[in-house]
């Protein structure tokens, strides 16, 4: 800034914003510019929006996944362990189901051999 004597002088007042602020005013118009646009297509092609939906997640998604990304940390955590255990649960289930399997098996094969020897022995 002039300070009328041909010399320039900087105060704090007029330090440009910072760039995060910057950030958040171009996602902002970016957002406001794709709402804008979502509105006309869906007074001519409701089947755009989807796409625009897209768009809107990709141009804010750098910004605001790492943050995401750090909340549900704790949510991903609990639903691969909640996961694991119901997958060890229905392997022993299974195991279980297959053992009942086998011996009901083993059972109609005894009888059978059993009920073959019965009537060698009254045909003999």
């Amino acid at each position: 800034m002039s300070a009328g004597n041909g010399q320039t002088s900087f105060s704090t007042e007029d330090t440009p914003p910072s760039h995060d602020a910057q950030d958040d005013g171009a996602v902002g118009k970016a957002v406001a510019a794709v709402a804008v646009v979502a509105v006309g297509a869906a007074l001519f092609e409701v089947a755009l929006l989807p796409g625009i939906a897209l768009g809107v997640a990709a141009v804010a998604a750098p910004k605001y996944l790492p943050k995401l990304g750090s909340a549900l940390n704790p949510l991903f955590k609990s639903t691969v362990r909640g996961t694991y255990k119901f997958a060890q649960k229905s392997k022993e289930m299974f195991h279980e189901a297959r053992e009942h399997v086998n011996d009901a098996v083993a059972e109609v094969k005894a009888e059978a051999e059993t009920a073959a020897k019965e009537s060698e022995r009254h045909a003999a």
